[in-house]
């Protein structure tokens, strides 16, 4: 099981980040296979994130208030920026592991031609795509948005469970 990095944001320009929950980085989450994209699916839907999908990160700055969300590098390597305009600047490879809580900035400032995302959602939560400052409505759902009842990818015993729930106590 790997450990996660973990990153705390506090509000950056006009976006919210999560108030609580950190930004979960796994390195090498997956070792090299010949698919990673099927692995990262199967390995969310054994672990009941739902909603899945394959393509990229958006080269624009956006956050979700209605939904965690996690991004598992399939393929390729790329830079992306999370936490707002302010945040970090972080490099992903194939077999990295994002999960953003509601409300985490994020975009795509470069990627290699062969760059692969495979992305989920804690089952009920949907995306909302969000380019602009919070209402005060959003600013409560991403506060009260329930936990996951399971790291994407080690299931309910995983870090994300621990980290989480510690955070948000």
């Amino acid at each position: 099981m790997t450990e996660p990095e973990t990153y705390l944001f506090s509000e950056s320009d006009w976006v919210p980040n999560h108030p609580m929950l950190p930004v979960l980085l796994y390195r090498h989450a997956l070792s090299p296979q010949r698919d990673r994209a099927d692995a990262f699916e199967s390995m969310f839907e054994k672990a009941g994130w739902t909603g899945l999908w394959r393509n990229g990160i958006f080269n624009y700055q956006h956050y979700h208030t209605g939904a965690h969300e996690v991004l598992g590098i399939a393929r390729g390597e790329g830079l992306v920026l999370i936490g707002g305009p302010d945040g970090a600047r972080l490099e992903v490879q194939a077999g990295d592991c994002l999960v953003l809580p509601a409300g985490t900035g994020h975009m795509r400032l470069a990627a290699s031609d062969d760059f692969l995302v495979v992305g989920a959602y804690p089952p009920g939560q949907h995306a909302d795509i969000q380019k602009s400052a919070p209402s005060a409505e959003g600013r409560d759902r991403i506060r009260i948005l329930p936990l996951p009842d399971s790291d994407p990818l080690y299931g309910p015993d995983g870090p994300l469970m621990r980290l989480w729930r510690k955070a948000a106590a």
